[in-house]
């Protein structure tokens, strides 16, 4: 049974550690809320639609990073520790929000003006690569027997609260500026005050310790290391096929929500941001309850009964919103997705640390998780955009949804079986 002292020191121990996960979600989502400004400040184009999908489009460009960040800053983690690797992918991850909060416009400057915004979003996504993936191993290891779901679970609730900060600062501008001030430049508050809370979170971040897993484990060299990663390939495949869901739905329920209530639904900018505010508190909330839950009912459950019930109830809750939009129906639709998310993302990530074995799990965890949001998350919005304008249908974003679900039931129902599972992966109970 832990005493007060030992709780106090866990909970001082996820703070520190998920302080800079924090930074990086928190940068993506504005750039995710205010794509239009950007789209117009620093993509300009006769056609708004051609604006606006070359903003997108920026935005899925650092994800396309992230499986090289995840090899490279992952790999840096297995070798030379998770704090070290936690500090280099915060530091890599400021400079990428300096960039894009101080880069002048393409009135200004011309075409330097995209090339720096695209050169920060893929700095970003080289950086953010490994941090979630550094965040969650660096909980799982730490986590007392029998709260490894609640503890990592926070790598998940931390985002949130980015997600939350973000949509109460557009709330408040949209309150305060005009659209004419928020077009020229009250987009780029947000972002400044991303690059206020550096020096605080390197501050906050220097005094994470290693985890004792790290310590005990034999070192390896960088060619054992990826021998031992292609050994894996398997398990980290089906990782990835798991994480598909979840990298759909956190985006389209977050970052494309303000884009998608104003432009497809047609409602005020400011109601959008209410409802990513209710979606970021569900979240908040939700994940570590539905953690707890997931100690103590296990995985397998909660996966399968998730991902499920999203294939059959994307498109259809789509439809309906589609057919009857309004404010408080937007606000319906998303609180429950919401609450899907979250019974789905608080097994997932605990698993992935528990299937992944020990000498790659840094480098493992962030390469799946990393291939997912490259290849499926990042781009949601601009899929979902595309989709929208080719077909017609504006309530394609849930076919989208619905296909990451059937993914994920299928990828599920593999890990399920257990024939993933390594000698060294099972030293973590995986999939209770």
């Amino acid at each position: 049974m832990q005493t007060q002292s030992t709780r106090q020191a866990s909970a001082g121990a996820v703070f520190r550690v998920v302080s800079g996960n924090f930074l990086e979600m928190y940068d993506f989502m504005v750039y995710g809320f205010y794509a239009s400004a950007i789209a117009k400040a620093m993509f300009p184009a006769h056609d708004p639609f051609v604006s606006l999908m070359l903003s997108l489009a920026t935005f899925g460009m650092g994800f396309l990073m992230r499986p090289l960040g995840a090899i490279v800053l992952g790999s840096y983690m297995d070798t030379h520790g998770r704090r070290a690797g936690l500090i280099v992918t915060l530091s890599l991850m400021s400079i990428g929000v300096l960039l894009i909060a101080l880069t002048p416009s393409y009135a200004a400057i011309g075409i330097a003006a995209p090339a720096l915004v695209i050169f920060g979003r893929l700095l970003q996504g080289f950086s953010a690569g490994a941090e979630s993936g550094g965040v969650s191993v660096y909980l799982s290891e730490i986590a007392p027997p029998g709260r490894r779901g609640f503890f990592v679970s926070w790598q998940s609730a931390s985002q949130q609260i980015s997600v939350l900060l973000a949509a109460v600062l557009g709330v408040v501008l949209r309150f305060s500026l005009s659209d004419a001030q928020m077009l020229a430049w009250g987009w780029r508050i947000p972002f400044l005050f991303g690059c206020g809370i550096i020096p605080v979170l390197f501050w906050i971040r220097r005094s994470v310790q290693e985890s004792h897993v790290f310590k005990a484990q034999k070192r390896q060299s960088a060619g054992e290391l990826f021998r031992s990663l292609g050994a894996n390939w398997k398990i980290i495949f089906w990782s990835m096929l798991l994480v598909t869901l979840t990298s759909i739905m956190f985006y389209l329920i977050t970052a494309y929500t303000p884009t998608f209530g104003r432009v497809e639904l047609g409602l005020k900018p400011i109601d959008t941001f209410w409802v990513t505010i209710c979606v970021a508190l569900t979240t908040f909330t939700m994940i570590p309850v539905m953690a707890i839950v997931s100690d103590r009912v296990g995985r397998r459950p909660m996966l399968i009964g998730a991902s499920l019930a999203i294939a059959v109830a994307a498109y259809p809750m789509m439809r309906w919103l589609i057919g009857a939009p309004s404010f408080g129906n937007l606000l319906l639709v998303e609180v429950a997705f919401a609450v899907l998310y979250a019974t789905y993302q608080a097994s997932l990530v605990v698993t992935l640390t528990e299937i992944i074995p020990a000498n790659v799990r840094g480098t493992g965890f962030s390469l799946a998780y990393s291939l997912a949001q490259a290849i499926f998350g990042g781009f949601t919005p601009a899929i979902c955009t595309a989709l929208i304008h080719t077909t017609g249908n504006k309530a394609m974003p849930g076919a989208w949804l619905a296909a990451g679900a059937l993914l994920a039931l299928i990828a599920t129902l593999v890990v399920v079986r257990g024939d993933l599972q390594t000698s060294e992966s099972r030293s973590m109970p995986a999939m209770p």
